[in-house]
This record gives C-alpha cells, sequence and structure tokens, in this order.
C-alpha cells in the first residue's frame, strides 16, 4: 500500500481527490520551510492519470506530478531562495476534461476541495532561515499589568500631595478608595471614555509584588504604557521619554526592572507609535508643554510629524479621535527620533532595563518601519523582542490595502495570538467544536515558523475585551460584548455563571500552558475578577477579596509550565477523540527540541475536555 492512501474510517470509499496539507503523507516538511529549500507535495486520486501542481511566487509554474502508483501522485520543488509566501494548488487531467483542486473554504489548510474556478492555493511561509527569537520568550509566562490599577504602594495620590502630578495632569480625578469602580466619563464629542480617573498604582506598588507574580508563576511582566499622558491608560503618549508622575521615576522603573532580572524575570513595556496624544510635548493643542507644539504653529520641530487638512483644528487623527493625532511614520526626523541607537526611545528604555516593547496596533506601522524597530531592538539587545498587537493570522493578512507577513523574521518576532483566544473562547461555551479548535492549532503550526509559533503571546483576557471570566460565561459574544457601557456596569455574573466560567476558565489555561507559545495572564484574572469592556474590565486589582482556591489553580498550572522543558519547547500533535475533547501531545524527536537543541524528556499528553468538571477529575 502506498503511504498516504486515505484509510480513516469514513473514506470507506476512497475520496477521488485528495490533498492534505497537514499530513506527512501529502506534504514534507510540514508547515513553513527556510528560504531556499525544498518541499515535497502528493496528491492522491483515483479518477485521472495525470496531475499538475501549480505554484505561485509572483510568477506562475507548473510542475508535472510524477505517478507513484495506486493513485499517489508526488512533485519535489523548490521554494524561493527570498523569505515571501509561496502558494500552490492542483490539476487533474480527466478524460472529461481538467479539475482545480485547492485550498479549504476556510483557507486553514488540511484536507482541500474541489473547485470549479480558480481555487483558493494552499500557503507555504517561506522564511529567513536566520531567524531566531529569544529562548527566555518562548519558555516564558506573561502575566500583563494596567498600571494605575495594580497596586497604589500606600502612596497617596492626590494631586495636592504630589505638585508634579498636579501639574501633569491638571484634568485628573483620583479615586480615595481603591475598590471604588472605575468612573464612566463620556466624552461627548467622539463618545469615547475620557479616561480621566486615577487609583494611582505605581512602578513601586508592582515592585512590592514582586513575590507575588513569582509565586504565581510569572516570568514576563507586559506592563501597557508607563510614559506621561493624560488619560490612565496612557495611550496617548505625552512624552515617550519619562514616566508619568503617578507611576513613578525613571529611577522606579529602573528599580523594577533590575529586581525583576535578580528574580529571573524581565519586564515588556507597550510601544504606542501610530500616534501621539493632543496633549504632548510634540502636538501641545493645550498648551501644558514648554515645547512648540505641532497644533501650535507650523514653525514647531514637530509640525512635519502630523497632517493637517486645515491647520490647526483639522489634522489626520487615529479612527478619528481627535485626541489622538495621527503621525507620519514615515518621517525621517520621527522614526530617528524613535530608532537612534544613542537616543531613540526604543534603545533608551532597553537600556533602562525593558527586555523589549509590544507594539500598540503594529498593523498601522509601515513594514519598513517594523523591520528597522526590530533592527533597533536586536542592536541594543540581541535577546531583545518585539511583539505586535496583531487580532488576524499574522501570516497572512492585508491592513490598509497592503498585504502583510509578519512571521517571516524581517520584522516582528511574534505577536498576541487572538485568533487562539476567539477560538477557545468559542470551544469552551459550546459555539464550535473540538474539530474546528484544532483545525485552528494545525493551521498556526502551518503557516508560522518555529520562532514565531513558539514566541506567541497566548491569552485569555486583555485590557481590550471583557473580562475573561465573563466572556467563559457567554458575555463576548451575540452583542453582549458590544452593550453600551451604562448597562455593562450593572452586568455581575451569579453565583452559578461564575463557578462555571472558572471552571472553564482553568480548562482553557491548561490548554494554553500545553501550546508552544508564553501562556498570558490579565491582572485578576488568576483572582476571578470580573467586568465587561472598558472601563469595567480595568477596574483596581482586587487584593482582599480575590478568590484564593482559583489563584492555587492558575499559580499550579502556570508553575507546571515553567518547569516543564517538553511543555515549553518539545514538538506538538493534536489529538481529536471527540467534537468535546482535545489532546495535544509534547514530545522530543531523537532527544531534541524543535529548535534541535538537546530535550532529555517524556512525552507530555494534556487532554482537554469542555463538558467534564475538574473536581470530577
Amino acid at each position: 500500500m502506498i503511504v498516504g492512501i486515505p484509510t480513516r474510517k469514513e473514506a470507506v470509499d476512497p475520496p477521488m481527490l485528495l490533498h492534505d496539507s497537514h499530513s506527512p503523507a501529502y506534504r514534507q516538511p510540514l508547515g513553513p520551510v527556510a528560504a531556499g529549500g525544498r518541499i515535497t507535495l502528493r496528491f492522491y486520486t483515483d479518477q485521472a492519470e495525470a496531475v499538475t501542481l501549480r505554484t505561485w511566487n509572483g510568477a506562475e509554474r507548473t510542475t508535472p506530478m510524477r505517478a507513484l502508483g495506486n493513485g499517489m501522485f508526488e512533485a519535489a520543488v523548490s521554494v524561493p531562495d527570498a523569505p515571501m509566501l509561496f502558494w500552490y494548488d492542483f490539476i487533474i487531467h480527466t478524460p472529461q476534461g481538467d479539475l482545480r483542486y485547492g485550498n479549504a473554504p476556510d483557507e486553514l489548510g488540511g484536507e482541500g476541495a474541489l473547485v470549479y474556478g480558480v481555487p483558493r492555493s494552499y500557503q507555504v511561509t517561506v522564511y529567513d532561515p536566520a531567524f531566531h527569537t529569544p529562548a527566555w520568550l518562548r519558555r516564558g509566562v506573561i502575566y500583563q499589568i494596567f498600571p494605575d490599577r495594580f497596586y497604589r504602594c500606600g502612596d497617596d495620590p492626590r494631586p495636592e500631595a504630589q505638585p508634579d502630578v498636579l501639574a501633569a495632569h491638571p484634568e485628573a480625578t483620583f479615586h480615595p478608595a481603591w475598590l471604588e469602580p472605575p468612573t464612566l466619563d463620556t466624552d461627548p464629542e467622539n463618545g469615547d471614555n475620557r479616561a480621566l480617573d486615577f487609583f494611582g498604582g505605581t512602578l513601586r506598588g508592582i515592585l512590592k509584588k514582586l513575590d507575588y507574580l513569582q509565586a504565581l508563576g510569572v516570568t514576563v511582566l507586559y506592563l501597557n504604557p508607563i510614559v506621561r499622558a493624560r488619560t490612565n491608560h496612557r495611550y496617548d503618549t505625552g512624552d515617550y521619554e519619562t514616566v508619568d508622575p503617578i507611576l513613578g521615576t525613571e529611577q522606579d522603573f529602573t528599580a523594577l526592572a533590575e529586581a525583576a532580572r535578580a528574580r529571573g524575570m524581565r519586564v515588556l513595556l507597550d510601544g504606542v507609535f501610530s500616534h501621539t496624544g493632543a496633549d504632548s510635548k510634540y502636538f501641545n493643542r493645550f498648551g501644558r508643554y514648554p515645547a512648540l507644539g505641532a497644533y501650535q504653529s507650523e514653525a514647531s520641530p514637530y509640525y512635519p510629524w502630523y497632517r493637517f487638512f486645515r491647520f490647526p483644528d483639522q489634522y489626520n487623527a487615529w479612527w478619528g479621535f481627535y485626541t489622538l493625532p495621527a503621525v507620519e511614520k514615515e518621517n525621517p526626523d520621527y522614526q530617528r527620533y524613535l530608532l537612534d541607537g544613542q537616543q531613540g526611545v526604543l534603545p533608551l528604555w532597553m537600556r533602562r532595563g525593558a527586555c523589549g516593547w509590544r507594539l500598540d496596533v503594529a498593523d498601522e506601522l509601515p513594514m519598513p518601519m517594523l523591520a528597522a524597530m526590530r533592527a533597533a531592538v536586536k542592536a541594543q539587545d540581541a535577546a531583545g523582542v518585539l511583539l505586535g498587537e496583531v487580532w488576524e493570522d499574522a501570516s497572512n493578512k492585508v491592513a490598509y490595502g497592503q498585504p502583510r507577513s509578519y512571521c517571516l523574521g524581517d520584522t516582528l518576532d511574534s505577536v498576541m495570538n487572538y485568533p487562539l483566544r476567539r477560538a477557545v473562547i468559542d470551544f469552551m461555551t459550546y459555539r464550535s467544536t473540538a474539530h474546528d479548535l484544532a483545525r485552528l492549532l494545525r493551521h498556526q503550526q502551518e503557516v508560522y515558523p518555529a520562532p514565531f509559533l513558539y514566541s506567541l503571546m497566548n491569552l485569555l483576557g486583555s485590557h481590550d475585551r471583557v473580562r475573561a471570566l465573563n466572556a467563559f460565561a457567554g458575555y463576548d459574544r451575540d452583542g453582549s460584548a458590544q452593550l453600551p457601557r451604562e448597562q455593562a456596569m450593572h452586568i455581575r455574573l451569579s453565583a452559578g455563571e461564575l463557578a462555571l466560567a472558572k471552571e472553564r476558565y482553568l480548562e482553557a489555561l491548561r490548554l494554553l500552558c500545553a501550546l508552544p507559545g508564553a501562556p498570558t495572564v490579565y491582572y485578576g484574572d488568576e483572582l476571578g475578577m470580573q467586568g465587561m469592556a472598558d472601563p469595567w474590565n480595568r477596574a483596581p486589582m482586587d487584593w482582599d477579596g480575590g478568590d484564593a482556591v482559583h489563584w492555587s489553580a492558575v499559580s499550579e498550572l502556570l508553575n507546571q509550565r515553567r518547569h516543564s522543558p517538553v511543555l515549553m519547547t518539545g514538538f506538538m500533535e493534536v489529538d481529536v477523540p471527540d467534537a468535546d475533547t482535545l489532546t495535544i501531545r509534547r514530545f522530543a524527536a531523537d532527544g531534541r527540541d524543535v529548535f534541535g537543541d538537546p530535550l532529555a524528556a517524556e512525552p507530555v499528553s494534556v487532554t482537554v475536555c469542555r463538558n467534564v468538571p475538574l473536581s470530577a477529575r
């Protein structure tokens, strides 16, 4: 029997046409291929005597496939010498005419489909063979902190107690009680939450909680922006070079980074480089900075950083929010300000102790700029990292009319894995099956090179989505996540909903800890915090009222992952026993891991089931 002829139970009558890009019987090697390498592809049919492989990499090429007998055909081709996406599909020659066969309709690979017309092609990611990412990231456990809401360290946040805070935040209000709900303050001009209420979390507060984070199993602290800004979320940068005075000082940040390093932990910063704040030293719409801003004068050195339609009141703004003027990213002076090896913002903060950057809205930054950013980060520290906020398939997407592939080895080290978050929540809440989730996992294996795949930020919650427990209770679909904020603030999970959501969260976290990539916890999720979208998902950390049993279960999972080399870098296979169950198998091959490094470890299998309570195991 020829290897690869369908033998599945449901294929008693073999399909007339078959190629399965997830099976080594039909594609070798599986997954991405280093530039200049070769790939062998097979196709099965019992209805034709000839099959042609069609490939495309900017130019079409056809290759007759060699008949192996018993309906199997084979062709081996070289992939391009330069990193890019390489495509293929099949032409089947029958007495009745030619047939076309390509990727499945969802374009996630695996078994394809016969089409009448032009098929969707299968993708081969051709990546730079020199592409590598730091070992600490793919072995890491990430914890995301919204700094204003984490820990206040006993400091008095009132402006009269801190004159520098009053100068930087004249519009701010400060919550005297830590566990007050966040304030909803809608901007009448754009409907956005103005986010001018502060609880006074500090960098020293994070430093004081390093024991807590280390016990939880965390190795990487991902901080939402810490630089001076008008709002509590600080995505409206006021000064890229200065710590927000509510959070502390440059010395406080350095102390945090040094203390974290001493514990084997790193600090990852959030970089917002597609726009600044209108209230910034660069734009200075409200005149609160001594510098001459672009809004104030066309003679400002920052004026070329922005695009004015009518000076000064009409300008290009991020998604139309007047508080967030968009930056002309390709401006050489702006890029120099960010990337210069001696004075640039990215290298500057790495010298202060950051391990790298997570880039806000990476899709909105030009690809050459991303490449320059990665080069600047690596020049400062070869083990530095550049992660991107990308919400879709990061190997192949179109952003602002331009095709983008972030995983070729020339731009990002990896991305936030929002597609996995969506797939896991849908599986756990019965909106999809284990087969659907497995397809997504196999697709990511197929299109992401190992350095990229094993460095993914695998998350369940973030500051941009409803709390994970709300999502696992069903408040993340069917319009509930888009409820008016005034209604959303009143949503509290019932005792039954909360218990079920915690069970689902832990089962989902078990899965994340079994997968390649860094499992990521959003602050407070380990304590069972709940909340709908902004601002309710950004409530202060409930240090005294959290669920200690839930915390212990989360900590156990993260620490198991942290101390399991095979779960960090072992090979992966995915099996689906039934629609409710998924098994992840991690293993060494010939005593080595997926990167070729020695790995002396027994295989580990993790089975995730959505309909068996953990208490019953």
